[in-house]
């Protein structure tokens, strides 16, 4: 389905059985590889917050609620770690920042691209799981300073924070999967290319009506 959506974008005439034909021909599926390396440190978390998003993955607005998390990227020099901040409203990568640690200034970096492009004039739940970079002293603070309330998954459970599994899974199938990155510097020029420059701006979504996440927020506005 949204093969066919792309190509009638695009101006492109065809029948949306035509193009489900002609994939199963010429053997065309989307690939679907998960490697598991564990990101979330929640031993040493001494502060929790309530999960306050319960799973309701729709916002009315932008900026009403936003949702992080961590991920790994492979290369061969060792592994790059991502962190972002995505708009429930429009699933746009607002905030992210990238490190070969996983520490509280990864995610601070994220928190404060986020802040910088959005200027909030209201309060924003702020959804995580449950890592200690999270928690910490100053990532909390900044919080504070600008009326973000926080919301946390439940010990060890994905789908309570699946926005933003989702978008790391879409990341790593469409980008890469089939490939490893010769250096940190190329995978961040890749990962910096595939949100800015194709994430936010041209890959459609079928939770937004098959916009993309700039046109669900000119709609909003509009």
């Amino acid at each position: 389905m949204k093969v066919w959506k792309t190509l009638k974008l695009r101006g492109i005439a065809c029948g949306k059985h035509r193009v489900a034909r002609l994939r199963r021909a010429h053997g065309i599926e989307t690939k679907r590889r998960r490697r598991f390396k564990v990101t979330t440190n929640s031993k040493n978390t001494t502060w929790i917050a309530p999960n306050l998003l319960n799973r309701c993955f729709r916002a009315a607005q932008p900026n009403r609620v936003w949702v992080g998390d961590v991920t790994f990227i492979a290369t061969r020099v060792g592994w790059l770690y991502l962190a972002v901040l995505l708009d429930l409203y429009s699933r746009k990568v607002i905030g992210w920042s990238m490190s070969e640690r996983i520490d509280k200034d990864l995610v601070l970096k994220a928190l404060e691209m986020a802040l910088m492009r959005r200027c909030p004039d209201s309060e924003v739940l702020h959804h995580t799981d449950r890592g200690s970079i999270y928690a910490s002293d100053e990532y909390r603070e900044e919080m504070v300073r600008n009326r973000l309330r926080s919301s946390m998954s439940r010990k060890a459970d994905c789908y309570d924070n699946a926005v933003a599994e989702s978008f790391f899974s879409t990341l790593k199938n469409e980008l890469v999967v089939g490939s490893i990155f010769e250096s940190r510097e190329r995978a961040r020029t890749e990962i910096f290319n595939y949100i800015e420059g194709f994430y936010n701006r041209h890959r459609i979504h079928q939770s937004l009506n098959y916009l993309t996440p700039e046109e669900a927020e000119k709609q909003a506005v509009s």
